[in-house]
């Protein structure tokens, strides 16, 4: 099989703490541009030519070999449409919410990959990983607790949050399929593409009538930001080549949520109510029970059998 790599312990450990620094970062600093001016629809199109770079430096070192079996095709693009649609929608969240309390939300994504391994891979998780999930499903109605307000401000951005969550669990479930079928550097490239695809879609999306920044401030800080967030896309894709996803997914896909709310916090300097930061506490008590929880069978193996 194209691309397989027997797993190393030390290369999907390293890859997965580059995302969760990278990701971290770009999460806390990712509503500055709309705030600058620069409209999220905008910061989607430079994120996606933010991807272009680093896609055609692994191609290189790749020897430029493109899996383009047609499995290969429907996983790449299932993974990129999955990515690049819940990064769509999470400009839109961010440029109405608090980061501190979005991404604790996205962080619960492991969720839906378990479930989907659970069903469909017929993996099972251990006492602490049955915690963690509990705990996370509890963590979630915190979130949109507003004493004394109608609930319209937090739904404006916690609906959007949600379906970041969702599209983000179903795609790490696809891109641990993928890794049996296709290299990571052909992963990477069709998510590229797939996020090039939509750009149409957010420039159409964007109201020029009203005043925008195309200063260093605008574009050009969007770029900076959403590149931390490309090359994290990155070193995600080969953490779930060398490691088990069961493993991978909390640590990178909860790890660098939280990291960003805990990073805004201290930036902003901001204080969340009683009960959002019992949520938050809860999201991140969930997400450390799901990245510790040992996988009983290594599902990299059964695969490779079939």
């Amino acid at each position: 099989m194209t691309g397989m790599v027997a797993p190393s312990s030390r290369a999907w450990l390293f890859n997965a703490l580059v995302t969760v620094i990278l990701w971290g970062v770009w999460g806390a600093f990712s509503g500055l541009s709309p705030q600058h001016g620069f409209p999220e629809t905008l910061v989607y199109c430079v994120w996606a030519l933010t991807m272009i770079p680093p896609a055609l430096v692994v191609l290189g070192l790749a020897g430029w070999k493109l899996d383009i079996s047609p499995r290969a095709i429907g996983y790449g693009l299932a993974i990129g449409l999955l990515g690049a649609g819940g990064q769509m929608v999470l400009f839109y969240a961010v440029a109405r919410g608090p980061a501190y309390l979005i991404f604790p939300i996205i962080s619960l994504s492991p969720i839906v990959t378990i479930a989907l391994s659970f069903v469909l891979m017929r993996e099972r998780t251990g006492r602490l990983g049955t915690l963690g999930i509990l705990l996370a499903l509890l963590a979630l109605p915190t979130f949109d607790f507003a004493p004394g307000s109608g609930g319209g401000a937090s739904s404006a951005w916690l609906i959007p949050a949600m379906v970041v969550m969702l599209c983000w669990g179903v795609q790490a479930y696809f891109m641990k399929a993928a890794n049996h079928v296709m290299s990571g550097e052909s992963i990477f490239v069709y998510m590229m593409l797939s996020g090039l695809v939509l750009i149409p879609v957010a420039w159409a999306m964007t109201d020029f009538a009203r005043p925008i920044n195309w200063g260093l401030d605008g574009p050009w800080l969007a770029a900076l930001i959403q590149l931390l967030n490309a090359i994290g896309a990155l070193t995600l894709v080969f953490a779930f080549r060398y490691g088990k996803a069961i493993i991978v997914a909390p640590l990178a896909n909860a790890g660098a949520p939280l990291a960003t709310a805990l990073l805004s916090l201290v930036i902003l300097g901001v204080v969340p109510g009683p009960l959002k930061t019992v949520g938050i506490l809860l999201a991140l008590v969930a997400s450390l029970l799901l990245a510790i929880e040992p996988d009983a069978k290594d599902p990299d193996a059964i695969a490779e059998t079939k």
